[in-house]
């Protein structure tokens, strides 16, 4: 995914992010959903200026962390190196519990529970300060500017995020899909 990447490379804010994240160095690391999304459709609508993020997710899968409450340890070194940023960080290897899903095996594997496809999408600095993508469903559906339902959770889940969101409103041209 090079355009992502060179989208990235021209956002200061997402490449720090990644940089502090990167210094997390959590197992299977990554800044995920709307961090990515976002900045495709923002770049796809021609704006000048980004769309204000929400929050910043960090995923990682870690299956030997026994303190449910790490995640908030890693929120607060991240917030300590990014003050202005509301960081949410969660280990993918047990959101499969408040989620009433089977084990996730993976980051990739718990992205594809995600509500809509195009927010399956997550990127990090990887150990030789390259900036690497990657995607529960390709990355296709995200360039079409589409919006894809995801059959593994309910539609009402689904339909509730895209009008709470306003996606529609911020994103004209996005295209509503059944999966």
């Amino acid at each position: 995914m090079d355009k992502i990447v060179e989208l990235i490379n021209q956002d200061t804010l997402r490449l720090k992010a990644l940089e502090c994240v990167a210094l997390l160095d959590l197992p299977q690391g990554y800044i995920a959903a709307g961090f990515v999304r976002n900045l495709v459709w923002d770049a796809l609508h021609h704006k000048r200026e980004s769309t204000p993020l929400n929050d910043i997710d960090v995923i990682y899968f870690d299956t030997t962390e026994t303190d449910g409450d790490a995640y908030l340890i890693y929120e607060a070194k991240l917030k300590h190196m990014m003050p202005d940023v509301n960081w949410q960080v969660r280990n993918q290897a047990i959101m499969h519990l408040r989620n009433g899903d089977h084990p996730y095996l993976s980051v990739i594997d718990a992205m594809r529970y995600w509500p809509e496809k195009e927010t399956a999408v997550a990127i990090r600095k990887n150990l030789n300060d390259e900036v690497e993508c990657i995607s529960a469903f390709g990355f296709d559906s995200l360039f079409a500017l589409e919006v894809t339902f995801n059959p593994k959770r309910c539609y009402e889940i689904f339909e509730h995020r895209i009008n709470s969101k306003d996606w529609l409103k911020t994103w004209p041209r996005l295209k509503i899909l059944p999966s």
